[in-house]
């Protein structure tokens, strides 16, 4: 691609990522709700005890790729790369450009890589990186809202992108998630986090 559509394109991107930059992780957060509720799912960002305790069985020692789906405005994105090795990756994937955007410009960690697509192309998105499995893929997609067959497909996507032993963590607010996962788990531990605006459900699906 190239000339003038490319040129206007490509600054129109550049505008974008100036924009993002420039706005805050709350105001992002916001307008990324506002506009997108059924994708976003939440008005707050998840808060740091639902993070804690949503990452407290990754073994991160053997933890060699990560992806999260719905990363917004990257919530979880610093503590995960806290944690991660330092020859990891962290794979983010959102459908909302604009949190593409932001992602792109707030995180310089060469760890990091935000990626514009759909949870349900995960396995593409990493056969694309040179990767053939994932070791944990973290979500807080609101699943029950996600359109129809969406959600079951990223859930059958998922199991089929985790390594043996690995994991799918899910945070949500209704325990309908349950369901989607349910279907390709068999081993499902549970959680309940009070400290989150609103309460979550969380659930961790092991590939046995």
């Amino acid at each position: 691609m190239s000339g003038p559509s490319a040129e206007t394109a490509l600054e129109s991107r550049e505008k974008r990522r100036g924009a993002a930059a420039a706005s805050g992780p709350l105001g992002m957060f916001f307008r990324g709700f506002i506009k997108h509720p059924v994708m976003v799912g939440s008005i707050i960002p998840s808060s740091t005890k639902l993070i804690a305790k949503m990452l407290s069985k990754v073994d991160w020692a053997n933890t060699k790729v990560f992806v999260e789906y719905g990363p917004g405005v990257g919530t979880f994105c610093g503590h995960i790369l806290e944690r991660m090795a330092p020859d990891a990756t962290l794979i983010a994937i959102d459908t909302n450009p604009d949190f593409i955007d932001y992602l792109a410009a707030r995180i310089t960690d060469s760890r990091f890589q935000p990626v514009l697509g759909s949870a349900a192309d995960v396995r593409a998105i990493l056969a694309e990186r040179g990767f053939e499995h994932a070791d944990y893929i973290l979500s807080g997609l609101p699943f029950s809202t996600l359109p129809p067959g969406i959600g079951p497909k990223i859930a059958s996507e998922t199991h089929a992108a985790l390594r043996k032993d690995g994991a799918f963590l899910v945070y949500q607010f209704s325990p309908k998630v349950r369901d989607f996962i349910a279907p390709h788990f068999q081993r499902i531990d549970h959680g309940f986090e009070l400290v989150n605006i609103p309460p979550a459900q969380l659930y961790w699906g092991w590939k046995d």
